[in-house]
């Protein structure tokens, strides 16, 4: 009887390994790559709602949440130092959490320097990528997920 008792609790014990709780544990480190193709203002203020929203839930949570903004075509309009409307909001979400990345799309900066025949100004917090769409590829392709607003 006693080892019957044994080989219960450590089946029990076992088990409760395997329980479901809420789906995940705490502390779990999420990746999301935003796209942001469109110069239209509420769009870009719909991202950044979005942006702010995912990192208050996860932080509530206990969880981390590493975010790669991805700016091309009309949306390089995002990073862009002369003409951006959300300049300020971008500064202060940087100043905020400085492990965002911000992504500027070489090619389209390239095309748009040649459109305006200047040189393109983008914001200091900015990086440039190669190509916008290769790098949300590139991030979906390392397990990110993908959000466009």
């Amino acid at each position: 009887m006693g080892r019957y008792i044994v080989t219960l609790a450590v089946m029990a014990a076992t088990l409760a390994g395997f329980a479901p709780t809420d789906g995940r544990a705490a502390g779990v480190a999420h990746r999301v790559a935003v796209q942001v193709s469109s110069d239209d203002p509420v769009v870009m203020n719909v991202a950044l709602n979005n942006i702010n929203a995912l990192l208050e839930h996860y932080a509530g949570q206990g969880d981390t949440a590493q975010v790669e903004i991805v700016a091309y075509g009309p949306g390089l309009t995002l990073l862009r130092d002369d003409i951006s409307p959300v300049k300020e909001r971008l500064h202060a979400l940087h100043q905020s959490h400085p492990e965002i990345q911000l992504s500027a799309c070489g090619n389209t900066l390239r095309a748009v320097a040649h459109r305006e025949g200047k040189d393109v100004p983008l914001l200091a917090e900015a990086t440039l990528v190669a190509s916008g769409v290769v790098r949300l590829i590139e991030l979906q392709e390392q397990g990110w997920s993908y959000l466009r607003p």
